[in-house]
Parts: structure tokens; C-alpha cells; sequence
């Protein structure tokens, strides 16, 4: 008996080990990734904000409303803001974990108020009503991927770090506006809030298996985003292609909300693993 005891324990300390070695792999990735990042992006100059990126194709003014399709095309993040909060009021969904509630509120919040935020910078492009454009848009995509590392690794460090993640979002929006009104715009901190999570949310999918099915929601969130960010580089061309009927960036605002309603359905629509 006692020799298999010693067996039995041997193997469990053989298997602890092993996920403890994995484990230490999967975050040393990733924090691995996280700072080449950050130190290859702070060893280019400051990047200002090009004012050609004010000028979109869409110039149509329809019922008194400048840049009409770039600011209507704004509605659907706020109908899937207020869909999302509604469905919170509820209680939180079956497809989402009640640890992880402000985040998923604050992820629709941030939605309603891009919604206007965005709709109030198209009608009138420039720096400064660009803020109200890029914050909100933050905090919505600082608390997504608070929710994937909470889904994902650790609900603890997803309470730990959401707080600090709203804010550093917040802050580099700020940072940014403030440089460019000191005519030395940097629009480096941004940029890496930005595209960081986009790097790192995938390798998280990939590595840390989600209590949840149904994981091919969020994989849609981060397809969506992808494709309207090319929407969104390409405004000219498809204004061109489709004849001047309709541009690039008005279609990346709908797209883009197409991917948040993916996560609403993800939230109403998956269940945990048994």
C-alpha cells in the first residue's frame, strides 16, 4: 500500500509540475510580447496626429447634417450599448461571469458613448473633437480585454487590472491631445493600447482554454475589428469603387458594431463547460 501511495503522489507532483512549467511558458509569451512591444514602439520618434486623416471621402451633407453617412453610421454602437445594458439590468447572463459585471458594463457604456462621441467628431473632424471619438472607443476596448483575461487566465488578475486598464486608456488619449495642443503631438501610448490587446487577445485564445463554448463569438469580435480597421485605411478606394454611393470609413463604423453584437450574443448565448 504505502508503495502505491508513493506512486500515486509521484505522478500528481509530476503532473503539477508539468502545468506549473506550462503555465510559466504561457506568461512568460506573453509579458515576453507585452515589452518587446513596448520598448520597440519607444524607440521611434513621437508619431503626431496627420491631419490628412480628417479628410475622409464621405462629404455628402443630407437633412442639415454634415458628413451625414460617416455620422449615422454611429447608430448601431448605440443600439447595441442600450441592448447590452438592458440585458445587464437583468441580472448577468448565463454567458458571462458575475465577477466580470463591471466590465461587461462598462464595455456597453463605453459603446453608447462612442456612439455619440464618434457622431459628434464626424460632423465636425479635428483634433479636439477627435477625443470624443478615440476615449470612449478605449474604455469600451479596455474593459473586452479585461473580460478575456478574466474569461480566460484569471478573474483575479482581471479585477486586479481593469481598474488600471481603464485608466491607462483614458490616459493616453489625454497624453496625446495634450502634445498635440503643445505642438509636439505623440501619438506612440495610444498606439499601443490600441494594437497590444489585438496581439495578445488571439495568443490568450490560443493558450488558455475559456470556461465557456461557444468561444467562436469572440473570435467574431476580433474579425469584425480587423476588417473594419482595413475599412477604414481603404475610405477612398471604396469610395471610389462603389461610385461615390457609399465610402470605407461609414462602413467600418458598421462593421465594428457588428463585432460588439457579437459579444452581446456571446454573452446571452453561451453556457459553461460542464
Amino acid at each position: 500500500m504505502g508503495v502505491c501511495a508513493s506512486k500515486l503522489l509521484l505522478r500528481a507532483m509530476i503532473k503539477t509540475n508539468i502545468k506549473l512549467n506550462l503555465e510559466s511558458k504561457r506568461q512568460l509569451l506573453l509579458i515576453s510580447i507585452a515589452l518587446s512591444l513596448f520598448v520597440a514602439l519607444f524607440f521611434m520618434a513621437p508619431i503626431a496626429q496627420d491631419q490628412a486623416y480628417h479628410q475622409f471621402s464621405d462629404q455628402d451633407t443630407l437633412f442639415s447634417i454634415p458628413h451625414f453617412w460617416n455620422v449615422i453610421s454611429n447608430l448601431p454602437f448605440i443600439f447595441v450599448g442600450f441592448a447590452g445594458l438592458t440585458m445587464l439590468s437583468k441580472g448577468t447572463p448565463k454567458g458571462g461571469l458575475e465577477t466580470l459585471r463591471p466590465a461587461y458594463i462598462t464595455f456597453f457604456i463605453g459603446l453608447i458613448i462612442t456612439g455619440f462621441g464618434s457622431s459628434y467628431y464626424h460632423w465636425n473632424p479635428n483634433n479636439t473633437s477627435l477625443v470624443w471619438d478615440r476615449l470612449p472607443m478605449t474604455i469600451s476596448f479596455m474593459a473586452f480585454f479585461t473580460v478575456v483575461l478574466g474569461e480566460n487566465i484569471s478573474i483575479t488578475l482581471a479585477k486586479r487590472a481593469f481598474y488600471p486598464l481603464l485608466a491607462i486608456g483614458i490616459f493616453t488619449v489625454i497624453y496625446w491631445i495634450m502634445t498635440e495642443s503643445n505642438g509636439a503631438g505623440d501619438l506612440r501610448p495610444y498606439v499601443l493600447v490600441q494594437f497590444l490587446p489585438v496581439i495578445m487577445i488571439p495568443l490568450i485564445l490560443w493558450l488558455y482554454p475559456s470556461p465557456f463554448g461557444g468561444q467562436r463569438y469572440i473570435v467574431l469580435v476580433l474579425a469584425a475589428y480587423v476588417v473594419a480597421k482595413l475599412m477604414e485605411h481603404f475610405d477612398h478606394e471604396i469610395h471610389d469603387l462603389l461610385g461615390g454611393v457609399m465610402s470605407g470609413h461609414p462602413i467600418k463604423h458598421i462593421v465594428a458594431a457588428i463585432g460588439t453584437y457579437f459579444f452581446y450574443v456571446a454573452l446571452e448565448k453561451r453556457r459553461l463547460r460542464s
